[in-house]
């Protein structure tokens, strides 16, 4: 079982129980490089050392550092902010709770799972995570990990099979760019009505229930054979050819040729993104990478 990213206690006004949160993603990916000197192919290794000395710094020797005045700092030592006296190091206090609709996507960071760390305290835990499900809200805390106070949201699963509850890092609101400022910029477009019953039916066309196995990394599967190749000594695979666009076409035909699943050979709309390769393995994968990203102008027939 992984281990716990954190543990403390949530507490919701008297209520409080002990819990663990354990990391809800991991990396997949096998593949993992090393910077190499192209001279001697040794491995380069980094070392920490300071301007005025080449010595490297031993790690106990090494303290954080605020610059209050150019060229000045103040020291900390790691123990000093490790006992910071911030509530939220310990407990995740819930101080408000909201309909899971009002969170805008753009705030949520990481997710986790929430377990009962004590299994004296499994009765308030089933009735929170009960309480949370029924009601459709997330409870909003703090929580201090990784040097800094994270905003965080608990709310039961998606699934109602799911026993545990789960936990999302959220960014918080000065974290975000203002999109009004950033939006400003975009015109307001009178939309033809035709043109957009058009889009709305190539949308509903290619709709489908969400089915998170349908989509592989094929970068990764690009890489080993690309690897495979330089360890075999054999032809690197070859990357397909940039095919020109065609000449711009009008709106209106785009989506009548999008919506009646029409082709015209290599001119046709964006191929299907993360569908797993048919044939040929790595090199399906990898063509399907150079489709997606250089040849934009390909697509399948539409479902």
């Amino acid at each position: 079982m992984a281990r716990p990213f954190w543990s403390g206690h949530l507490q919701i006004s008297l209520v409080s129980f002990a819990i663990d949160l354990i990391p809800a993603t991991e990396a997949k990916s096998e593949i993992h490089f090393h910077e190499i000197d192209r001279r001697t192919g040794e491995r380069i290794r980094h070392q920490k050392v300071t301007s005025d000395d080449e010595e490297p710094v031993e790690k106990d020797d090494v303290v954080k550092g605020y610059e209050y005045r150019k060229g000045e700092y103040v020291q900390l030592e790691p123990s000093e902010i490790e006992h910071l006296r911030i509530a939220s190091h310990h407990t995740i206090e819930l101080e408000q709770f909201v309909s899971l609709e009002e969170i805008d996507p753009a705030f949520y960071e990481r997710p986790y799972f929430v377990l009962p760390a004590d299994p004296a305290h499994a009765e308030a835990f089933a009735v929170v995570r009960e309480a949370l499900e029924e009601t459709k809200r997330a409870g909003l805390g703090k929580i201090a990990v990784g040097g800094r106070e994270h905003l965080v949201a608990v709310m039961a699963p998606k699934d109602p099979k799911l026993r545990g509850m789960m936990a999302y890092t959220l960014r918080f609101s000065a974290e975000l760019r203002n999109a009004a400022k950033l939006f400003a910029g975009v015109k307001a477009e009178k939309v033809d009505h035709d043109q957009l019953s058009l889009a709305r039916k190539l949308i509903q066309n290619k709709s489908a229930k969400f089915v998170p196995d349908r989509f592989t990394d094929n970068y990764e599967a690009a890489l080993r054979e690309l690897v495979d190749a330089k360890l075999k000594h054999v032809a690197l695979p070859k990357q397909d050819e940039r095919v020109p666009r065609g000449k711009l076409i009008n709106l209106m035909d785009a989506l009548r040729r999008s919506v009646g699943g029409q082709t015209e050979g290599k001119k046709s709309a964006v191929r299907a993104v993360g569908k797993p390769a048919r044939s040929r393995g790595a090199k399906q994968g990898l063509r399907l990478i150079h489709t997606n990203s250089r040849n934009a102008g390909k697509r399948r027939k539409s479902a």
